[in-house]
C-alpha cells in the first residue's frame, strides 16, 4: 500500500533524522515502528502523512484516505466532543453516524460534552474516533497512549485492535514500548540510533484477536526478549 525507498531527511539545522531508511506497508497490516528517542520515528510519520518533504528518495502509494492520532488528543477546546470527531466528515461535506462512532469507543454519552470535561484517556479516545470517522485506508499513529496509566492503555489497545479487526485499515503505529509493539502488531520494524534506518524486523504470528493469555505466554516473552535484542543492538 506504502512504500518508503531510500529515505533521506536533514533538517535545515544540518541533524540528519533519517538515512537510506526504506520500508513497506502492506494493505491491512498492523505494523509498529520501534527505536531509540530521537530517532527518527515521528519523522517517518510525518513523511508519510505529507507533513514534510524527504530531503531525498521516494515515496509512493495512495495516502488519499489517511487518518492521524497525535501524542496529544488535539481537540478543539471550545467545541463538543461530537463536533470533534465529526471534523473530518464536515470538512469532506459528508454525513456520518458520529454517536455510533463515538459508541465503538465507549463515549457515546460524551457527544455534547467538551474536552476539559472528559479525562486524559478519554480524549484519546475522542481522537481515535476523529481519526476514524472519515474511514481512512491508512491510519498512522504517534505514541498515542504513552501518556496513559497502565489499566486505561490495556483498554485502548484492544479498542483500537478491535476496531482495526472491524475496517481492515493498514496501521503504522509509532511507540517506544516493546510490550505494546509485540501484542499488537504483525511486524515489528526496529529503527538505528539517528540518522534512523530499519535494522531489524520481527514477525509476530500470534492469531487475533489477542487474549491477556497471549500477555502471560512463552511465546510473548519470547518475542518481546526478541525485539529487546534487537532494539540493544540499534542504540
Amino acid at each position: 500500500m506504502i512504500r518508503l525507498r531510500h529515505i533521506q531527511k536533514e533538517f535545515p539545522n544540518g541533524v540528519k533524522a533519517l538515512e537510506d531508511f526504506s520500508l513497506d506497508l502492506d494493505k491491512g497490516e498492523f505494523v509498529s515502528l520501534l527505536g531509540p528517542s530521537g530517532c527518527g520515528k515521528s519523522t517517518v510519520l510525518s513523511l508519510v502523512a505529507g507533513l514534510a518533504e524527504p530531503s531525498g528518495g521516494q515515496i509512493e502509494g495512495d495516502r488519499n484516505k489517511l487518518g492521524f492520532v497525535f501524542q496529544e488528543p488535539t481537540l478543539m477546546p471550545w467545541a463538543t466532543i461530537g463536533r470533534n470527531v465529526g471534523l473530518p466528515i464536515s470538512l469532506a461535506g459528508g454525513e456520518g453516524d458520529i454517536r455510533g462512532l463515538l459508541a465503538k469507543v465507549g463515549l457515546e454519552n460524551f457527544i455534547d460534552a467538551h474536552p476539559r470535561q472528559l479525562s486524559g484517556g478519554m480524549k484519546m479516545r475522542a481522537s481515535l474516533a476523529r481519526a476514524l470517522a472519515g474511514q481512512p485506508d491508512l491510519l498512522l499513529l504517534d505514541e498515542p497512549f504513552a501518556a496513559l496509566d497502565e489499566i486505561i492503555r490495556y483498554d485502548l489497545i484492544d479498542q483500537l485492535l478491535a476496531l482495526w479487526m472491524e475496517a481492515k485499515f493498514t496501521a503504522l503505529f509509532v511507540t517506544h514500548s516493546i510490550t505494546e509493539s509485540v501484542f499488537m502488531s504483525q511486524r515489528v520494524l526496529v529503527m538505528s540510533s539517528r540518522p534512523g534506518r530499519i535494522v531489524g524486523e520481527i514477525g509476530i504470528d500470534a492469531p487475533f484477536p489477542r487474549s491477556p493469555e497471549f500477555r502471560a505466554s512463552p511465546d510473548y516473552a519470547r518475542l518481546c526478549g526478541e525485539v529487546l535484542h534487537c532494539l540493544k543492538g540499534a542504540a
